[in-house]
């Protein structure tokens, strides 16, 4: 199926022609190689002020989309504009300037805090490695950020193994949007957690959005959690884009048979009246 653009609004990230291949053991003895296409020509775009819902099997590529957009792997071809620039142009120096409007929440919250720090410096590593503000003007934005996820200050002393999967990842996301950013792309931020954490989660991901005017992108492989959080899906199989659309189109009007082979495997739903309702 050919892609079609999303609802109309102004973009403020743009991927175009992305194309992204690895190389893969292959053979009897693995002595050969094989050329894997990660991304095939991979267009996407994101709304500001918008959550555009990444979803897939394992292996879809969607994980090496969410890498690429924030320039975390180099691209073998193509273009991610953000805000009008690409990103894959610019320097080191000007780079890092432009990613503190581009975080990320990650899949695991325990792996992808370090142990070995706690709490406060985590959240505040950002703010140093930019530079905005001083000592004092950084641990008062840390204890803010921290307040408005749910935790305390006296949180700042503890270590990531001191708290449940739930308050980790609420963690995670602090340390994204301590710094301000524009864009989030959160890749599988919920799946590592129970179903009553996840609906937590993604109710403070929504609250966030709309107080601090952030777009998302929302990697997931699970329609029954991107329901209730997206405005706009993209599907992929296989390296590529197979369909996108808005939620309730996608939901209520599933064109490719894969789409339909996803909703098909929800628990208990059937492919009609899409809600976004948590």
């Amino acid at each position: 199926m050919s892609e079609v653009p999303l609802t109309s609004g102004n973009t403020i990230l743009e991927a175009k022609h992305l194309v992204k291949t690895y190389s893969q053991r292959s053979g009897k003895f693995g002595f050969g190689t094989t050329l894997v296409k990660a991304l095939d020509n991979v267009n996407v775009s994101l709304r500001e002020g918008s959550t555009l819902a990444v979803v897939g099997e394992s292996g879809s590529g969607k994980s090496t989309l969410a890498r690429c957009l924030l320039q975390l792997q180099p691209l073998d071809s193509g273009e991610v504009l953000f805000a009008g620039q690409d990103l894959a142009k610019l320097d080191g120096v000007a780079l890092r300037s432009v990613r503190k409007n581009l975080q990320m929440v990650f899949q695991d919250p325990f792996a992808s805090l370090n142990p070995r720090m706690r709490v406060g410096e985590i959240v505040g590593e950002g703010l140093l490695i930019h530079q905005m503000g001083n000592a004092s003007e950084q641990q008062q934005k840390v204890v803010a950020m921290l307040k408005r996820v749910g935790l305390t200050e006296a949180d700042m002393q503890k270590y990531p193994h001191e708290f449940s999967g739930g308050q980790r990842q609420r963690i995670g996301i602090a340390r994204a949007l301590v710094l301000k950013p524009k864009v989030v792309v959160c890749d599988e931020p919920v799946s590592a957690l129970d179903v009553s954490i996840q609906a937590q989660i993604l109710l403070l991901l929504k609250e966030l959005q709309a107080e601090m005017a952030l777009s998302y992108v929302f990697i997931s492989h699970d329609l029954r959690v991107v329901r209730h959080i997206a405005d706009d899906i993209v599907v992929m199989y296989q390296g590529k884009v197979v369909e996108q659309g808005s939620v309730v189109d996608i939901y209520q009007q599933p064109q490719h048979e894969y789409t339909r082979n996803l909703l098909a495997a929800i628990p208990g739903k059937k492919i009609v009246n899409a809600s976004k309702d948590v």
